[in-house]
């Protein structure tokens, strides 16, 4: 029998990923946005495409602890499901030469983080509320970054500042998060931030709540849709922000079948 923290990951994907057909994103599902969202969903090129129901990601880059922490290059792949809201995780890292193997789980109404080196020696992990509110914020910038076309969803609450910047509160179990999202002049997202997740401690005991964002750049295509292929994860701590995550992203598969 399969063991360990990959082997929870793709008994997870098997359980969670359902392919149903869509249909397609009309100019119609459109008209109750934001304009500048509006805008970012046609220069993504979803209208015509079917909605997304689930997608998966694989990317790579580097990580670390802390402002003053050690780079760590990782690899790791990613499943989603629009509704209800589900977000599986996986990531290879390497520290010091040793691997290291983290998995994010959100589902339903719990969430949790768990890191292990070696497979086997236990380095994090954490659930609770503030983990499940942190992942609801990811959740959505998932949506915002990686699955455009998830956005026409009525239960997401939409308001125009400008023609470059729109608000949103999204709630998933019970966590109603907000963030701030903001365009150029190309119609392209270039940044999302929020006030609402928690900087989880490298141990896993503590968390603050701090504003975190996510600049994004390099637009290109994925099949028939064009999203940025890079960005940051960045903390706004009282003294100065900083990247814990820099990521490139490879390949994006909307409503993908079963393994």
């Amino acid at each position: 029998m399969r063991s360990g923290l990959r082997a929870e990951y793709e008994r997870d994907v098997e359980r969670l990923i359902a392919f149903t057909s869509a249909p397609p994103v009309t100019e119609a599902d459109l008209a109750h946005l934001p304009l500048p969202v509006q805008g970012y969903l046609r220069v993504a090129g979803v209208v015509g495409q079917p909605r997304v129901r689930n997608f998966r990601v694989r990317m790579h880059g580097r990580i670390r602890n802390g402002r003053h922490g050690r780079w760590m290059p990782l690899a790791a792949e990613q499943y989603n499901v629009v509704s209800p809201p589900a977000r599986l995780f996986y990531l290879n890292a390497s520290m010091f030469g040793i691997p290291v193997q983290g998995y994010h789980r959100c589902v339903e109404s719990a969430a949790s983080m768990r890191v292990k080196a070696a497979a086997l020696v236990p380095v994090v992990s954490a659930h609770g509320p503030e983990m499940t509110q942190s992942e609801t914020v990811t959740i959505f910038n998932d949506m915002c970054v990686m699955a455009p076309a998830t956005l026409i969803d009525q239960a997401i609450d939409w308001e125009g500042v400008d023609a470059r910047i729109a608000r949103a509160r999204f709630t998933n179990a019970g966590h109603t998060i907000q963030a701030g999202l903001s365009f150029n002049d190309a119609g392209e997202l270039t940044d999302f931030v929020s006030e609402d997740r928690y900087q989880i401690s490298p141990d896993g005991k503590t968390s603050r709540r701090l504003r975190w964002s996510t600049p994004i750049r390099g637009y290109r295509s994925y099949g028939a849709v064009r999203l940025a292929a890079g960005g940051e994860g960045r903390w706004h701590e009282p003294d100065g922000e900083y990247a814990y995550i820099e990521l490139t992203i490879d390949d994006v598969r909307f409503n993908v079948q079963p393994r």
